[in-house]
C-alpha cells in the first residue's frame, strides 16, 4: 500500500505542474477582464456553447485529474492509518478523562470565586 501511495503522489506532483504549466501557457480574451465577468460578455464565453481551444479542454482533464488523485490519495491515506479505529480511540479517550476528571468545588459565596481554594486559615491571636 505504501508504495501504491508514493507513486500517486508522485504522480500527483507531476499533475500538479502540468496543471499549473498549462495555466499559464493560455493567452487571456479581451472581454474575459473581471469586469466583464459581473454581466457581460464573458457570460457567453463561460456559459456559451463555445467548444473551446485544446488547451482549454486539457486544462479542465487535467484539473479532473488532480481532483481524483487527492480524493484517491485521501481515502488511501485513511485506510492506512485506520481512521475507524483513530475515532474509536478518540471517543474512549474522551469518556476516560470524563470519568476521571475530578468535580469542581461547589461555591458557596461571591467571595469563594475570588478568594483562592488552598490559601491557609489566617492565625489565630
Amino acid at each position: 500500500m505504501g508504495i501504491l501511495i508514493g507513486l500517486l503522489s508522485f504522480l500527483l506532483v507531476v499533475v500538479c505542474l502540468l496543471l499549473g504549466l498549462l495555466v499559464l501557457i493560455q493567452l487571456p480574451k479581451k472581454e474575459a477582464g473581471m469586469g466583464m465577468a459581473f454581466g457581460s460578455g464573458a457570460v457567453d464565453t463561460l456559459l456559451g456553447a463555445g467548444a473551446g481551444s485544446a488547451l482549454t479542454s486539457l486544462t479542465k482533464w487535467m484539473g479532473g485529474i488532480f481532483l481524483g488523485l487527492c480524493i484517491l490519495l485521501a481515502w488511501l491515506g485513511n485506510m492506512k492509518n485506520g481512521s475507524s479505529s483513530a475515532a474509536k480511540a478518540v471517543r474512549d479517550a474522551v469518556s476516560r478523562s470524563e470519568a476521571t476528571a475530578p468535580a469542581a468545588p461547589a461555591a458557596t459565596s461571591a467571595n469563594a470565586l475570588i478568594t483562592p481554594t488552598n490559601a491557609a486559615a489566617p492565625a489565630a491571636k
